[in-house]
């Protein structure tokens, strides 16, 4: 089956794919696999959609006995707000790779163009007053890229990337 893809570094991106955002527990593992028995080449994933683990169990079913090969299937995932700080990146896209159950990514962006405060437990941190909480180390963008960097250099991710950022 033939797609339409487009350039994204070292790889081409299929430019239709299926999204996992919002995706509810029970349903997202049934329209993974749907999608990949169907043919779909590109599935997009996030840390923060909390549901990378009922993925990663559809991934190694498919993967395995489903008779679908790893690298035709091209997977995004996103780095969460929490986690820019660069002493807290590998840690995170290992977090997403075991509960995806893969050994690499092919593309890992970073979510969104702010940074929350790490190390209070949820993916929202937020004060008193519910108000959020912006990471008070204030990591730039250069920070974070070198650490997703080092990510690409370990052979566990072929891309990296920007998501939800103004040009």
């Amino acid at each position: 089956m033939s797609y339409p893809t487009i350039k994204c570094g070292v790889s081409e991106i299929p430019v239709v794919g299926l999204g996992t955002w919002q995706s509810k527990p029970g349903v997202v593992g049934a329209a993974v696999e749907k999608a990949l028995s169907s043919g779909y080449k590109h599935i997009d994933c996030a840390h923060v959609y909390q549901n990378e683990p009922e993925i990663g169990q559809v991934f190694s079913k498919m993967f395995g006995e489903g008779g679908i090969k790893r690298e035709d299937v091209f997977i995004t995932g996103k780095l969460w707000n929490t986690f820019h700080r660069a002493e807290e990146v590998e840690g995170a896209f290992n977090t997403t790779l075991s509960d995806l159950k893969l050994d690499y990514l092919d593309l890992y962006l970073i979510h969104w163009p702010i940074s929350m405060e790490p190390g209070k437990g949820t993916l929202f941190p937020a004060d008193e007053n519910e108000v959020p909480l912006m990471d008070s180390k204030t990591p730039s963008f250069a920070e974070t890229w070198s650490a997703l960097e080092s990510v690409v250099e370990s052979g566990k991710c072929k891309n990296i990337g920007l998501s939800n950022f103004n040009i």
